[in-house]
């Protein structure tokens, strides 16, 4: 396993590595001027040779290929440059927001894969039940559903109708000091969102890997030896049927951070959301490229965890042919 993960952590690489020049490229071909959204309101006044000066000191006169290669060997030694949009160091703005964004994306996924998995085996018992007509229905509801339209949804609700949640943001207003009690309200609604908009994946694929399980060899000879249904439901059936859930967690990743980006937005979460956004419109090579490496990583991380999973759960795979 230790081969594997170090096998994985050389390949990402070069996928890093591709990655960050596709941002730096998508960029230069964006019609936004990031000396323009630099320079603001001042821009449209200033002559062109100021304008020239500026993309000079900047070091954005050059092809953009230059400035990703200056860009890469920079950050191998740490530096991730200066941010244009927020004017601060790339490692600083990525250093206050990153954290916010982990405790709301790995509290929403743990709630979604508990929440999934109780729901999925509930509903793989009473096949065909109420039970299980409700947990499919729902989970087809709530995959149509977009997360910034549940967040939006909740915000009127639990907000604006019942006022017992707050509706975003990370304190209350007039304060500045975040508090346990402050961070649990305002971290519930962004929490639930999006693990609502996590759930049905893993609540119908539990469903249908438990229900699988239930009429295999193995849990019938269970069943014959006299075993509790109770014993056979969680100690036969469910190992053999989140076999599957743990390749879902590997790619849900992508959704998950695509998901934090719509409800930090909606919510006004300090996470890195507000920080990608700008820098996308403003054309924020070095902010944009940290970015995408966070994400790229966190995606190839997650595949990596739901690989390790698989070996822990299934002995009969073999680590060195993965």
């Amino acid at each position: 396993m230790a081969r594997l993960a170090g096998r994985r952590a050389l390949a990402a690489v070069p996928v890093l590595a591709a990655v960050t020049l596709g941002v730096f490229a998508l960029a230069a071909a964006s019609p936004f001027d990031p000396v323009r959204q630099y320079a603001g309101s001042a821009g449209l006044r200033a002559s062109q040779e100021t304008l020239d000066q500026l993309r000079e000191n900047l070091a954005l006169d050059g092809p953009f290929t230059e400035q990703w290669w200056s860009w890469l060997t920079s950050a191998a030694t740490g530096d991730l440059g200066q941010s244009v949009s927020l004017r601060q160091p790339v490692a600083q703005v990525v250093g206050e927001r990153l954290g916010w964004s982990v405790l709301l994306c790995a509290l929403a996924f743990l709630v979604a894969v508990v929440l999934g998995t109780v729901l999925g085996v509930a509903a793989a018992r009473r096949r065909g039940g109420w039970l299980d007509r409700c947990v499919t229905g729902g989970s087809y509801v709530l995959q149509a559903a977009p997360p910034f339209w549940l967040g939006l949804l909740a915000v009127w609700f639990f907000a604006l109708q019942l006022g017992v949640l707050p509706a975003g943001g990370l304190t209350d207003s007039g304060e500045d000091t975040v508090t346990a009690g402050s961070l649990v309200r305002h971290l519930t609604l962004p929490v639930a969102v999006l693990a609502l908009s996590q759930l049905p994946w893993f609540a119908l694929y539990v469903r249908q890997g438990v229900a699988d399980a239930l009429h295999e060899d193995p849990v019938r000879g269970a069943r014959a030896r006299g075993l509790r249904e109770r014993t056979v439901l969680l100690g036969h059936a469910l190992r053999s049927g989140l076999l599957p859930v743990l390749t879902l967690i590997g790619t849900r990743v992508p959704e998950l951070i695509t998901g934090a980006l719509l409800v930090e937005t909606v919510f006004s979460w300090p996470g890195i959301a507000s920080a990608t956004v700008r820098a996308a419109t403003a054309t924020d090579f070095p902010l944009l490229a940290a970015v995408t490496v966070l994400a790229t990583a966190a995606v190839l991380a997650g595949n990596l965890l739901a690989d390790l999973l698989y070996v822990l759960a299934d002995p009969r795979i073999d680590p060195e042919e993965m």
